[in-house]
């Protein structure tokens, strides 16, 4: 099934060349102004001035408003590209009448926003949004061009090869419901705006319902985990019903906490099930961080790393973790949060609750490379190879075979470890259960896709975990977040730190009866203090 809208090809060989006569005509233009001699005007340099920034924007917009992208184009810095998507917006996505108004300047950059109509076989709808575009110097020519960004023409193309199209939907509506029969919306529930387009891309069609006609952000090649997102809908097409795994209630909880905390996701799931039961970001990019995220997940993956230690016989939760001030491995020193109190006579149980990373480091000599890349990936269902079939795009999580002293950094969830919070929340979930369970958000059956295997851990390994997340919860680094918290609970902090940032990003997991989340806020600090709250409010709302 093709991405975004059906559209007749000749559109897009017509935009194809009318870009690259947009740039053949700024380089005849540009050769006929001299490459020196007598008479030639030096060539500007620095940044441009008000009087440029306020000339350049007017000719982009003028130019635009006539539909004339050719020009507009070559007011640009990469003309080729901009005359390929102004044509488009013209020729393919057919948006005309419009009218552009800008906002007060700051600097070099102009915002400013747009009415304009689409119109497609008879049917007419507008079309309104926001933008803003920046004036800079072009490195050649010195002359004052607006830098060109496919988000300039409109905010929701984020990359290279994103354009608008209109035209038959490629895939009907769907109306997701929840676990309950609950509808889900993005208007109710923005989080899901981006889940519920994958899944309408994914499974309209099976769903049984008739496309429409829309204007349409077609994703590119550099786009491929994200689908493609309506704009405007021209003729409403017959929604076909999809039943998901959420559970509204815990979505509602999830959306409310992470507007709490900037930059931040949170996902819940079922451990029992898989399934999972909320997903939400705060982010201002609107990207799904918590299916797609690859960062460091700091000491929440001590969860893997103590499981590595038991299962390869080093220690138990009850026996030797001593927890120094300092431990060094392969000449790189690690070292506790400040304030944490030394205690040689630790045990695992003691470290893994109070956070203590030269606990761990101190095992380092005593894991083999690989040793927890092959626990992550063959009991934690984590890593590329097992190739999760969620029901949308996700990340797997990835644990790679490190020597030197990412061996070390590895078990405190730093060096060359990448993690999702929907990762996190799934090693939770396998370690409170015992079970791999791969998430779903769509049941297995509705299209019979291979889900993920994994081992899970042995019966006293999985004891000794909840044992220890326990302690966490109730009288560890976790017991101030997880506090108030009735029935089963555990929990892991982490905070990771990330080059190039002052403070770190906030990581926490949590568990409670049948319900297991973790979330993630970027520089947010301390995992109990930000990410904490986040993933109690979820767990309080339960499933």
């Amino acid at each position: 099934m093709r991405k975004g809208v059906k559209v007749s090809i000749i559109g897009g060989v017509f935009a194809a060349m009318v870009g690259a006569a947009g740039y053949g005509a700024f380089n005849v233009v540009s050769a006929l102004g001299g490459g020196g001699g007598p008479g030639v005007p030096v060539v500007k340099s620095g940044p441009p001035d008000a009087d440029e920034v306020k000339e350049t924007s007017e000719a982009f917009f003028a130019a635009w408003e006539k539909g004339d992208g050719s020009t507009a184009a070559s007011l640009t810095n990469y003309a080729g590209e901009a005359g390929a998507l102004l044509a488009a917006y013209r020729d393919v996505a057919h948006i005309d009448d419009v009218r552009i108004t800008p906002g007060t300047t700051s600097g070099h950059t102009v915002p400013f926003s747009v009415e304009a109509t689409v119109s497609y076989e008879g049917k007419s709808e507008p079309l309104a949004y926001d933008s803003e575009l920046t004036v800079v110097r072009g490195k050649t020519t010195g002359k004052a061009l607006v830098d060109w960004e496919p988000s300039v023409v409109h905010p929701e193309l984020k990359g290279k090869g994103d354009t608008l199209v209109t035209g038959e939907a490629a895939a009907p509506p769907i109306e997701a419901v929840d676990r309950n029969g609950a509808v889900l919306t993005a208007e109710k529930y923005p989080s899901l705006g981006p889940i519920l387009d994958a899944l309408r891309e994914k499974y309209g069609e099976q769903a049984g319902g008739t496309p429409g006609v829309e204007l349409t952000i077609r994703r590119g090649e550099s786009q491929q985990d994200e689908a493609d997102t309506t704009l405007v809908t021209l003729t409403e097409g017959e929604p076909g019903r999809l039943p998901t795994t959420i559970s509204a209630t815990a979505q509602a909880a999830a959306e409310k906490a992470v507007q709490q905390y900037d930059e931040s996701s949170v996902v819940a799931v079922k451990p029992s099930t898989g399934e999972v039961l909320a997903v939400a970001n705060h982010r201002e990019d609107g990207w799904n961080a918590a299916f797609l995220g690859q960062l460091a997940p700091g000491s929440t993956m001590k969860i893997v790393s103590a499981a590595t230690l038991i299962d390869n016989g080093l220690t138990t939760a009850d026996g030797p973790a001593p927890c120094p001030d300092d431990a060094t491995w392969q000449s790189a020193t690690f070292h506790n949060l400040e304030g944490m109190v030394a205690d040689e006579q630790a045990t695992l149980s003691e470290s893994f609750a109070r956070s203590c990373n030269t606990a761990f480091v101190k095992y380092a000599d005593e894991v083999a490379v690989d040793s927890l890349t092959k626990e992550a990936e063959e009991r934690f269902g984590l890593g590329s190879t097992n190739n999760w079939q969620v029901g949308v795009p996700t990340f797997d999580g990835s644990v790679p075979a490190s020597g030197g002293p990412d061996t070390a950094a590895n078990m405190l969830g730093q060096g060359k470890v990448q993690m999702s919070p929907l990762n996190m929340a799934s090693v939770t979930a396998t370690a409170m259960t015992g079970q791999f369970r791969q998430p779903v958000i769509v049941a297995q059956d509705l299209d019979d896709r291979e889900l993920a295997q994994a081992e899970g851990l042995p019966a006293s390994t999985a004891q000794q975990l909840r044992q220890m997340m326990n302690r966490t919860a109730t009288s560890g680094s976790g017991a101030q977040a997880m506090s108030g918290l009735s029935g089963n609970i555990g929990a892991k902090t982490g905070s990771a730190e990330v080059d190039g940032q002052e403070t770190a990003n906030s990581w926490f997991t949590g568990y409670r009866d049948d319900v297991a989340a973790a979330a993630m806020a970027q520089e947010g600090g301390r995992g109990g203090e930000v990410a904490g709250p986040i993933v109690a409010a979820v767990l309080r709302a339960g499933g």
